[in-house]
């Protein structure tokens, strides 16, 4: 059971988060726990989706958020995060087992993606703090400088949402995935 009280249906949420949940259920067919616990708080629901939402528009491709979420949540510790993004990594993003054992590992199979991962990982694990050389390993992969401030925002969007699922303890409601990482 979550710390926090999660709003069983889109109709018990408060009405301000009510549209918002609306459009995610649209969108993709589910209002996931994660969104409900949320959404007690219309202004930390908002700005999550709209954060999601500003950032599934820019340069770093989708399979690679989802490498960068599993990366994230793996060294966080989050079982919801690493669950959701494991499943959303094989039904959405089509990466394979290999794919998401590298990912949870912090690289990738992919040349290009490898670099993001390790960047994504660097970040999590120095707070920001990452040398020069991790930075001109992502721009020599081909990463644009526009696609560097995407990872380190995607960095923080997973951060925020492996912090909000441990605190509250989030049901899982996705097949479950356990970290290696004792949270």
């Amino acid at each position: 059971m979550s710390r926090i009280p999660t709003p069983a249906t889109i109709a018990d949420a408060p009405e301000a988060s009510q549209p918002l949940l609306e459009a995610v259920n649209k969108a993709i067919g589910t209002v996931p726990n994660l969104h409900r616990l949320v959404s007690t708080s219309p202004a930390a629901l908002e700005g999550y989706l709209a954060m999601n939402g500003a950032l599934a528009k820019g340069k770093v491709p989708a399979a690679t958020r989802e490498r960068i979420a599993l990366a994230v949540a793996e060294i966080n510790g989050c079982d919801y995060c690493l669950s959701a993004h494991t499943y959303l990594g094989k039904n959405l993003s089509k990466l394979d087992d290999a794919e998401i054992t590298a990912n949870r590992n912090g690289a990738s199979n992919d040349p290009k993606a490898d670099a993001a991962v390790r960047f994504a990982v660097q970040l999590v694990k120095t707070r920001g703090h990452v040398g020069a050389a991790d930075v001109e390993a992502v721009r020599a992969a081909g990463y644009s400088d526009a696609q560097l401030l995407e990872i380190v925002q995607h960095v923080a969007l997973n951060t925020w949402t492996n912090y909000v699922n441990s605190a509250f303890q989030t049901v899982i409601d996705f097949p479950v995935v356990t970290t290696r990482i004792a949270a």
